[in-house]
């Protein structure tokens, strides 16, 4: 009975990847203005936002609210899910940098913008639930984190699939501080990041921790020094891009679905998403490449 199910799962799995052609498994570009990425309202530049699209395949995001520590507006997430979007749907940009200053990252969500809202405000506009889309963007994203990640700024950096922090980074869900708790992923991906002790401490006390905890329990990949986060990031993110973008997004799918799929559902679906990349041109360039004993040129088919 259980290999049966597993079986028809692995089926359902494969036959949703192999139905997609290699053509739709790379998004489409969108024009690009020379002030910046184009979005809904057309060509402008961002309010809360700056933006740099590399030529390497890299685009990078820094939130830019200076005068609240980059605290997490409405607008301001706005722009950031339209920023990303966009980024996600230009086929030059294989990875994406987001990063803050070095004095934060971002200090938290907006507290000024929900303190006088009540529930029936909040349940109707579906508060903080726009949030997530961060994390559905299919390209992966490098978090830069320097300075203050707290609340809201630490729920925006485990969206993200890798952290890179800074030597002053200090990370925190102190929600609990302001008669409330996490809204959008503090006492869930926090969990299931560093344990559930550690993180029912942290979110029952409010405590923050620094960067090195933050790498000694796997929250970020490593520490650097401050003034050289951002470029780190930058390194990884190059060394991304220079594969193929149907498989970076394969791979980055296989990684999140750990998170969600049992063991035996997750290898079925691995398995599955491993077959489909021999549909593309790429997988056997890269093979080829091997035997031939020279670098692989990918074409993203």
């Amino acid at each position: 009975m259980m290999l049966a199910k597993a079986f028809r799962f692995g089926n359902r799995v494969a036959t949703g990847l192999l139905a997609r052609s290699p053509e739709n498994l790379v998004v489409p570009a969108q024009r690009v203005g020379s002030q910046g990425y184009a979005t809904d309202a057309g060509n402008k530049t961002w309010e809360y936002l700056k933006t740099e699209k590399r030529d390497n395949g890299v685009a990078v995001v820094r939130l830019h609210r200076p005068d609240a520590l980059n605290a997490l507006c409405g607008p301001l997430m706005g722009e950031l899910v339209s920023a990303l979007k966009t980024m996600d749907a230009d086929a030059d940009v294989k990875a994406v940098v987001l990063t803050g200053s070095d004095r934060a990252f971002a200090a938290g969500a907006d507290i000024k913008e929900m303190k006088d809202k009540n529930y029936a405000e909040v349940y109707k506009e579906s508060m903080l639930t726009a949030w997530n889309e961060v994390s559905e963007i299919r390209k992966p994203i490098v978090a830069g984190v320097n300075g203050f990640a707290l609340g809201g700024g630490c729920e925006l950096a485990m969206m993200c699939d890798i952290i890179i922090a800074g030597e002053n980074a200090v990370f925190g869900q102190p929600e609990i501080q302001l008669g409330t708790i996490p809204g959008a992923g503090g006492t869930q991906r926090l969990t299931r990041i560093v344990g559930k002790s550690l993180a029912m401490e942290l979110v029952l006390t409010g405590s923050k921790f620094d960067a090195q905890l933050a790498e000694k329990r796997g929250l970020v990949s490593r520490v650097v020094p401050t003034d050289q986060t951002v470029d780190e990031c930058i390194r990884v993110a190059e060394k991304i891009a220079k594969f193929s973008t149907p498989v970076i997004i394969a791979a980055k799918d296989c990684v999140n679905q750990s998170q969600e799929l049992s063991l035996q559902q997750g290898l079925l679906y691995e398995k599955a998403s491993f077959w489909g990349t021999f549909a593309l041109s790429d997988r056997l360039e890269g093979m080829t490449a091997f035997k031939e004993k020279r670098k692989p040129n990918f074409t993203d088919t």
